[in-house]
């Protein structure tokens, strides 16, 4: 058994929570209140820039050309395909993609990113992998859940979403990002193992923490613009 197969079967249980979330079990269903999905396409677009940001840094601290065209492809992926799935969410509420974007993080978000961001700067390439492949596995497995159970047809309302984590795009990039940990963690010390699980699971946790946060519209305790001069 690889590592990654290793870390899946020792976060099952989050991947079963996560399937089993009631805004999962929405998209699957075609009936998520509309405040949910706009709380969720807030944070996640938000998210996905600072996710390319983490590969950026992920580039920076490769070692060779490979891996740094790996990340850089992937940066292309998130910036030009992974807006699809929000536009589906944005014709099913009725509200434009671009009115969605550029506000304040939920306290979840927030975390996720730190997250990862503390591994990206503080942590080896092994450390900053572990964090971010929760993200691209949870949601094709999402994906290959809902298909499986929903079967759904071009007539569910949220037929492109499921497809989109469901493909065969999506698994790639799962999989080469499951290669580029396999091998490099071949020669992590038992330390780096130790934190390198770690922030994969705490990933996991926070995957299921971002679809609580959208379902139930998750915001600050005290909520207040922060002038820039104080």
């Amino acid at each position: 058994m690889n590592f990654t197969e290793k870390l899946r079967r020792e976060n099952d249980d989050i991947f079963q929570l996560i399937f089993q979330h009631p805004f999962v079990e929405g998209i699957g269903k075609g009936d998520i209140a509309k405040e949910a999905i706009t709380h969720y396409v807030k944070a996640d677009f938000e998210y996905l820039n600072a996710f390319m940001r983490i590969y950026g840094m992920a580039l920076a601290k490769s070692s060779n050309r490979e891996t740094i065209g790996f990340f850089h492809e992937k940066i292309s992926f998130v910036l030009h395909d992974e807006s699809h799935p929000h536009h589906n969410f944005c014709d099913y509420i009725g509200v434009s993609y671009e009115a969605l974007q550029g506000h304040p993080l939920p306290p979840t978000a927030d975390h996720y990113i730190k997250h990862m961001m503390y591994h990206a700067q503080s942590g080896t390439l092994g450390e900053i992998l572990g964090a971010l492949l929760p993200c691209p596995w949870t949601y094709l497995e999402i994906g290959k859940e809902l298909m499986k159970k929903y079967n759904p047809t071009k007539a569910h309302p949220f037929y492109p979403w499921i497809t989109f984590y469901a493909d065969d795009s999506v698994k790639k990039i799962t999989l080469e990002m499951r290669d580029l940990l396999d091998n490099y963690m071949k020669h992590a010390s038992p330390e780096e193992v130790v934190r390198v699980q770690d922030a994969f699971r705490k990933s996991c946790q926070l995957e299921w923490k971002f679809w609580e946060m959208a379902f139930t519209c998750e915001e600050w305790p005290a909520k207040r613009t922060v002038l820039a001069n104080e």
